[in-house]
């Protein structure tokens, strides 16, 4: 037994298709055989309990999902962010995996309740600790990564998901150890499937076929040199033994009529911190104002539309509905997008449609000068890891080397200012620097 790694696990006591929120749930409510899934659970139970220390979470009555305790929360190391679940069917579920959480005494992050993020079913680890990829399409919301990054002090990299029978990002994508990854590549858009592919080399990636990936091959659990899952074909299973694993077969048909297998059955609660990896995340906002007949003609959808099918996620923060048929209506949307180039992209087709910034943003910001080496004017703006602008001479900015718990400071060069981010230690006599936002 490694005793250095630990799962969590819930037993199927309670389990059933009692709902329909993702495509595998249709035609299946009912037809579970508890006694099966039971069977079944036991056989996984076993097999990890061999290699890991696995602890459990008493199951509550009235939540049949609690059993997939991949989507109680994330952990890295001593802290932990907790699930917000997107279906109300699964939400009540949240205490009680809050209430372990605490007892076991873990530092608990929860995101706003708006905020849908659905812990380590659309969040892993890459094996070797080195950053964090996230899911988002379905169940959790894009806004939610720089949140991850943050409070885990980890590089997050988002990938969005376009199929809905891979609900989740641990349904189609599986980090083994070795830097391999195990993964499904239609499952996600053309972006994402660029971003795999420039940090994982081409050697490491596993891609699957479709015939693989709806028995849930990607959905397994990795320790050390083994795999366990629920089935594989022969040529995947080659694959994956001449690239140094073990694979082991466990049937999980029970719980795949709800949408999951080894690894949604289990959460790993012994995630290592690495010291030299910060906080990183590429995702960006900004906020967009559409006026005129946004209804009649079509244009919101047409915004909201757009924005989804270029992998961005939105948020309508307001709207005025026109009270008479000839006015006019206005909305408010915060738009996210997983790096600087797609948000351009969808900038550029929003404002073709009409869309620019609110009234409020026209505003320069307010720049002091710096007095004493290493001490920020009063009020100084402190960066975070968010991807920041900022208006000079009606001018937006991009922030360079942004980090957190920094000073925003303008500088000037041949080509005109540019703003950068400075640590408060390293800030110099007359040094421009952001303050009062």
């Amino acid at each position: 037994m490694v005793s250095s790694i630990s799962f969590l696990m819930c037993s199927p006591d309670h389990y059933d298709v009692d709902y329909v929120i993702n495509p595998w749930m249709e035609g299946n409510i009912h037809r579970s055989s508890r006694e099966l899934a039971v069977e079944q659970w036991h056989g996984l139970y076993g097999i990890l309990k061999s290699m890991a220390v696995v602890d459990l979470v008493p199951p509550a009555k009235g939540w049949p999902d609690m059993v997939f305790t991949a989507n109680a929360g994330l952990v890295l190391g001593n802290n932990v962010v907790l699930s917000r679940f997107f279906h109300k069917e699964r939400q009540g579920e949240e205490p009680h995996f809050k209430a372990w959480f605490e007892a076991q005494g873990y530092s608990v992050y929860e995101l706003p309740k708006e905020l849908p993020f659905e812990g380590a079913g659309d969040a892993l680890l890459d094996r070797e600790g080195r950053w964090l990829w996230a899911g988002y399409g379905f169940r959790s919301e894009l806004d939610s990564h720089p949140y991850l990054a943050k409070w885990l002090d980890i590089e997050v990299l988002s990938l969005r998901l376009i199929d809905s029978r891979f609900y989740h990002l641990d349904t189609c994508f599986c980090p083994l150890s070795g830097g391999y990854l195990l993964y499904y590549p239609d499952a996600f858009d053309s972006y994402s499937n660029r971003v795999i592919e420039m940090r994982v080399s081409a050697e490491k990636r596993i891609a699957i076929e479709e015939v693989d990936a709806v028995n849930f091959a990607c959905n397994a659990v990795n320790i050390g040199s083994t795999v366990v899952v629920n089935k594989v074909g022969s040529s995947l299973k080659k694959r994956l033994i001449d690239a140094g694993f073990e694979v082991i077969e466990t049937p999980l048909t029970e719980f795949l009529k709800a949408g999951g297998a080894a690894k949604c059955l289990t959460l790993r609660v012994t995630e290592p911190v690495l010291e030299d990896v910060h906080a990183s995340s590429p995702v960006e906002s900004r906020i967009v104002q559409m006026a005129g007949h946004l209804l009649d003609a079509g244009i919101m959808n047409q915004a909201l539309d757009l924005i989804i099918e270029n992998g961005g996620s939105f948020q309508v923060l307001n709207f005025q509905l026109g009270e008479q048929r000839q006015s006019t209506s206005i909305a408010e949307v915060r738009v996210s997008a997983p790096s600087h180039d797609v948000m351009e992209e969808i900038m550029s087709q929003l404002i073709d449609l009409g869309a620019v910034p609110p009234p409020e943003e026209t505003c320069d910001t307010n720049i002091e000068v710096c007095t004493q080496a290493g001490v920020a004017p009063d009020d100084f703006y402190v960066t975070t890891i968010y991807p920041t602008e900022v208006r000079v001479a009606c001018e937006w900015l991009k922030v360079q080397n942004q980090r957190m718990d920094g000073a925003v400071v303008i500088a000037h060069s041949t080509d005109g200012d540019f703003a950068y981010c400075k640590l408060l230690r390293d800030l110099e006599v007359g040094d421009r620097v952001i303050v009062g936002v």
